[in-house]
């Protein structure tokens, strides 16, 4: 009968048809149909005869001087690194220098995920997974390898990105130090040499054959006028990537079916072998289809307010990266694509840009988040958003999103050196905004922002159990965070993925998540948001939003959710939090602080912290129930309290928790000044400082109104639930 209904579950929310080609898939992949349509085979010596159109450039020489008088147009020339290597050294610091870097590939470290390095020789062990001291080495075909049967497979595919490439090439464009093509050349031969096409890991999702393909082309045309860079080692490579292109078209159904980032990306991948290289027999037909593909998804998974269908800030980057380098590709080669699509990613630049905390450059970890950067080519941190961003907005023709600085080294890349001297007066300000069919709304004060996620229906598959979740920046801090993913495929305590409700900044009703999980990336069936949305007030140091959800869990438990949030600046910030169950209930408020633990105290509890220089404080608590409050640090036994804003690497943060055993629990959770006072009463609570007070209330019909007083204790402003307006 669970299957039935899972079933159902499926068709409903995901249609006939996906279920009809998954249950295909399954049979073509246990029953041989795979690996008989893309067979394991040997690399040729004389591996161009196979793939070029013309036999007369079959021979090494004949095609090297075929690419040198015929090569199309690329993001920069051989010629341009003069002047952009003084420009890029200028931004280079003992944290951040891809010199070191590349010294330290040489040495056989590497760097994982954006942040944790690896020794794992030179050479590398391409089927290593060093987090876990595991190795998946086989030569079965790659349909036959289980994805999960054995740890995380994303630590071994992490190498064979090649995104070490991108810091080779961006070392040697500032040094001209002749060892690092000759590095990448002789890592591109290794990998050949381990890796024949379709036999074992590295080939078993066609997304990582894209990102190869990506940094294999900027990595050639960045050393083409090295010595290292020979005929031999050009021919080697254009059968590698050929090889790449028919896997990834072979197959590419399968990543359409997941309507996310992996159908862009194979998209991306086509389209540039079919665009960079006219001469191979597939290439008209490769480029046909990425290019249709690409205005297809740009259509169907980036919404009408910019949103993405993966609801996941980090693949949100991914896409914006793929789309910048296929519509910058486009340009140079007069070959746009249609303004429509450029519309729809305009439109994900700005979705993202409102969520962005404008002093660090981050942006709530929500969703899945697998440390994927595709274009590593900037000075910053993989948490900066700005080098995305910035070179998607330059790409478009819409200017800069933010002044000179480090996070221009990718416009450089991909725009030219005049980008270095492009400037714009203004830019755009960013506002309390709403994304209602993605689900997102923000609330912004001069010193920090809210970032709210309530869906009102998903139109694809949700990646986390998150509805109601709160993220707040105060300062350039997250002072109330995402914990982000840490892993697909970790042994306990960390299997979670921290994709559960109880990981979140919002209520569990007996610990279980608002849905069922039916599976490692999905949830059944899918809560609906029920968004209120903005409260608003002729103060502007004074607004609100209130929103609610209700979920009804597979083993009967039924509550309804409802949450305000609150702005009285200077006092800070106000979550109020009301929950209705159908019985008793152990009814729980998360709170995920990447701070200091501090205190708990009476009915409630004080975390004390600072941001920018400021003491600030989070005090909670429930308002006519007793109940009980804990501050946990983050510790090896136990998963609550800790954060992941890089894969595979935790950060113990300090986990606020609210409990209440009862039918039903209003709960009150203040972030402001350490000086504030807070005091609760059984029908609202009352901040105060030197100079003012502001007074929250139950009204009799249900909402909250917020009055703010001054010293003389009259009535300046009102905050009503009659006052509620959509944003």
């Amino acid at each position: 009968m669970k299957h039935i209904t899972k079933a159902l579950y499926l068709i409903r929310y995901l249609g006939p048809g996906w279920l009809w080609f998954r249950f295909w898939y399954a049979l073509a992949r246990r029953f041989g149909r795979l690996e008989r349509r893309m067979p394991v085979r040997e690399w040729r010596v004389d591996g161009l005869a196979g793939v070029l159109t013309d036999p007369a450039l079959s021979s090494p020489d004949a095609y090297a001087r075929y690419r040198r008088a015929r090569a199309p147009r690329f993001f920069f020339a051989t010629a341009d690194r003069a002047r952009l290597g003084p420009i890029l050294r200028q931004w280079d610091s003992a944290e951040a220098n891809p010199i070191r870097a590349a010294e330290r590939f040489l040495a056989g470290e590497f760097c994982f995920f954006e942040k944790t390095w690896h020794d794992c020789g030179n050479p590398p062990d391409w089927f290593l997974d060093p987090f876990m001291g595991r190795r998946l080495k086989s030569d079965a075909h790659w349909s036959r390898i289980d994805t999960f049967s054995g740890g995380d497979i994303k630590c071994i595919w992490e190498l064979s990105r090649f995104g070490f490439a991108y810091t080779l090439v961006r070392a040697y464009w500032r040094d001209g130090d002749e060892r690092w093509p000759e590095l990448f050349w002789k890592l591109v031969e290794d990998w050949r040499a381990k890796n024949p096409p379709n036999r074992g890991p590295q080939w078993m999702c066609g997304q990582e054959a894209a990102f190869r393909v990506m940094a294999w082309c900027f990595s050639w045309q960045a050393f083409a006028d090295s010595p290292a860079t020979t005929p031999k080692r050009e021919a080697m490579l254009l059968e590698m990537l050929a090889r790449s292109g028919e896997r990834i078209a072979a197959n590419i159904g399968y990543a359409l079916s997941q309507e996310n980032n992996h159908g862009i990306s194979e998209a991306v991948g086509l389209w540039t072998l079919g665009t960079l290289f006219p001469e191979l027999q597939a290439a008209a037909r490769w480029e046909a289809r990425g290019r249709s593909l690409l205005e297809r998804l740009a259509r169907e998974l980036i919404y009408d307010d910019g949103g993405f269908s993966q609801h996941s800030a980090n693949y949100h980057r991914v896409m914006l990266q793929d789309f910048s380098w296929a519509l910058r590709l486009a340009d140079l080669l007069d070959r746009p694509f249609s303004d429509a699509l450029k519309r729809r990613v305009c439109g994900a630049v700005d979705f993202l840009y409102q969520l962005q905390d404008g002093i660090s450059g981050g942006v709530p970890c929500f969703g899945g988040n697998d440390g994927a950067l595709v274009l590593p080519l900037s000075p910053c941190d993989y948490t900066d958003f700005r080098p995305a961003l910035q070179a998607a907005n330059l790409v478009l023709g819409r200017g800069r999103l933010y002044p000179a600085g480090p996070w221009d080294e990718e416009s450089l890349w991909l725009m030219g050196v005049g980008v270095a001297e492009s400037g714009q007066p203004e830019f755009p300000k960013r506002r309390s905004f709403a994304a209602e069919q993605a689900g997102y709304y923000t609330l912004r004060g001069e010193e920090s922002f809210a970032v709210i996620h309530c869906p009102r229906r998903f139109r694809h598959r949700p990646a986390h159990a998150d509805l109601l979740h709160v993220d707040l920046w105060w300062r350039g801090v997250n002072v109330a965070a995402d914990p982000g993913t840490y892993s697909y495929n970790a042994p306990p305590p960390w299997k979670h993925g921290f994709r559960n409700t109880r990981f979140h900044n919002t209520v569990t009703v007996d610990g279980a998540d608002q849905m069922e999980s039916a599976g490692r990336f999905l949830w059944l069936p899918w809560v609906e948001g029920k968004p209120a949305g903005r409260i608003s007030s002729a103060d502007p140091d004074m607004t609100g939003w209130r929103g609610a959800i209700e979920v009804v869990a597979g083993n009967g438990r039924r509550y309804r959710h409802e949450r305000s949030v609150f702005l009285l600046n200077p006092l800070g910030w106000v979550v109020l939090d009301e929950v209705a169950t159908a019985r008793i209930a152990s009814i729980q408020l998360n709170w995920l602080l990447p701070l200091e633990a501090g205190q708990v105290g009476g009915d409630g509890a004080r975390v004390m912290f600072e941001a920018g220089g400021r003491a600030l404080a989070v005090s909670a608590g429930a308002f006519e129930e007793r109940g009980s409050a804990v501050v946990s640090k983050g510790t090896a036994d136990a998963s609550f309290g800790w954060r992941s804003a890089y894969y595979q690497r935790l950060d113990p943060g300090v986990g606020l928790r609210l409990e209440v055993t009862g039918s039903m629990a209003r709960f009150w959770t203040h972030f402001g000044p350490a000086e504030t006072a807070v005091s609760a009463g059984k029908e609202g609570l009352t901040l105060q400082d030197a100079d003012e007070a502001v007074g929250v209330c139950r009204e009799a019909g249900g909402g909250w109104r917020v009055s703010r007083t001054g010293t003389g204790d009259v009535e300046a402003e009102e905050l009503r639930r009659s006052s509620c307006t959509r944003c």
